[in-house]
Formats: structure tokens, sequence, C-alpha cells
């Protein structure tokens, strides 16, 4: 997997153009004039989170002892229902990640699972068991793919009020239906290097 392509895997992952409704959703009974630093918050500390992913990926496959094979399908799998879910939102004002309580939002569910979510981290597990080497590489299409989404995701009010929920709606279900192919993809891999190895 070349950097580029790694940049769009986790960009599509993160969802930035399906998560605007929600994150205005939690964030409606903030301050106006808290909005974007509680944001900006959020995005910081769902990037530590996954670089922490990124550079302790090998160490925690190893702690559990996870094979390359098992993090593909599984990833294929997580993939899959992100994706399903994307195509196919489940009812309720909050999604996936369910109604806000009140007050302001910590950690929970902006940044965990809104953007460093499951299938993020599965994605950087198996990118740094598959490819060691290339750390580097994946630490800049991390980088990549959380500006895209930090900006989107920053710029969110404006950009729901110029398209309309109607337009990022249809724009979540295309990056639901690619990413769908992309978990298929992955778990054929998985699979396909699991039933050579048992050969």
């Amino acid at each position: 997997m070349t950097t580029l392509s790694a940049g769009i895997l986790l960009f599509l992952i993160m969802d930035p153009l399906g998560n605007i409704p929600i994150f205005l959703g939690l964030l409606k009974d903030v301050p106006a004039e808290r909005r974007v630093p509680v944001m900006v918050r959020e995005l910081l500390i769902a990037l530590a989170v996954l670089l922490v992913f990124l550079l302790g990926g090998q160490h925690i496959l190893h702690l559990l002892s996870l094979k390359q094979e098992s993090i593909s399908i599984a990833g294929g799998i997580v993939l899959f229902l992100i994706g399903i879910k994307m195509v196919f939102p489940p009812a309720g004002d909050g999604g996936i990640f369910g109604k806000n309580e009140g007050g302001e939002p910590f950690i929970v569910p902006l940044a965990i699972p809104g953007v460093a979510g499951p299938s993020a981290m599965a994605a950087l597990l198996l990118l740094t068991d598959s490819q060691p080497g290339r750390t580097a590489d994946w630490a800049m299409a991390l980088f990549a793919a959380w500006l895209a989404t930090a900006l989107i995701l920053l710029s969110s009010a404006y950009l729901f009020r110029w398209l309309g929920r109607s337009v990022l709606t249809a724009l979540e279900r295309v990056m639901g239906m690619l990413l769908i192919a992309l978990s298929v993809q992955m778990f054929l891999a998985g699979l396909e290097s699991y039933l050579h190895m048992a050969k």
C-alpha cells in the first residue's frame, strides 16, 4: 500500500463528512465561543491516540500474540460494519455515538470513537504489522488524513449550511460504499494469506 492510498483509507475511515451532523448535534448546547476550542482539543486528543496505536502497534500485536492475518480479517470486518453504518445509518440524533448528555463533551464521543474509532486503530495496526519499516510513511498518511478531517470538521457549520443535509448524506453514502469495497479487499487478503499459510 502506498502512502497516498493509506492516507485515503484513513480519511474514509474517519468519515468527516458523515460526522458533521453528529458533531453539530453534540455541540449544539455548548456556548458558541467554546465550540471551536472544544473541537480543536478533541481533534488533538484523537491524533494523539492514533499516534500511540501507530507507534506502539507492533508492541500491542506482540503482547496479544496476534498475527497479521487475524488483524487483516478482523480489520476487514470492522471496516465493513462501519461502511454499512455509513450507507445505512442508525436512527437517532447521536448516530452511532449516542445522544449528548449535556455539557461539554470530553474525549468521548468526539475524539473517541468520533475520529479515533476502532476501525482507524485496526487499520493502523494492520499497516504497522504488514510493513513495519514504513512507520514514517504511515505517520505522514495519518497526519494528512487527520488534517483533512480537522479542516472539514472545523468548517462543519459552514459546510452544513452550504451543502445541506441531503448532499452531506449522499457524500457519506458514497464514502461508505468505498469503505465497504476496501474492507472486502482487506478481508479477502487476510483470508488468502491464512489459507496459503495453512497449506
